[in-house]
């Protein structure tokens, strides 16, 4: 059963020959592609993910940048992974996810 796409420039006949089992041994074998190590998960940056957040919060994207002042289009970025929140908006977008009651009321104060 071929699963690899036709009109790739690749022959992919070989892949398409090996089992599941061959094709991980040789995904670890690759010096390139080598899993991440506690070590690397350690320095990476967590990223927030503002969609979990947002539909956590059960809000639209406009909902969600207006009350807490994010031009829409900048989170539907994020959302869509064409950018990435810098660090200042990775530790807003914490606190909102920690606690997105108060962001909104420092950020609309009642009358």
């Amino acid at each position: 059963m071929t699963t690899t796409p036709e009109s790739s420039k690749h022959n992919w006949d070989r892949f398409d020959a090996m089992s599941e089992t061959e094709r991980h041994a040789s995904a670890l074998a690759d010096p390139d592609a080598r899993p991440l190590t506690s070590d690397d998960m350690q320095r990476m940056p967590r990223t927030p993910q503002v969609r979990i957040i947002r539909r956590a919060l059960g809000l639209s994207q406009e909902e969600f940048a207006s009350r807490f002042q994010i031009p829409l289009g900048t989170l539907r970025d994020w959302e869509q992974g064409r950018k990435e929140p810098d660090a200042a908006a990775r530790a807003y977008l914490v606190v909102i996810g920690r606690n997105p009651r108060a962001v909104s009321e420092a950020l609309h104060p009642p009358a």
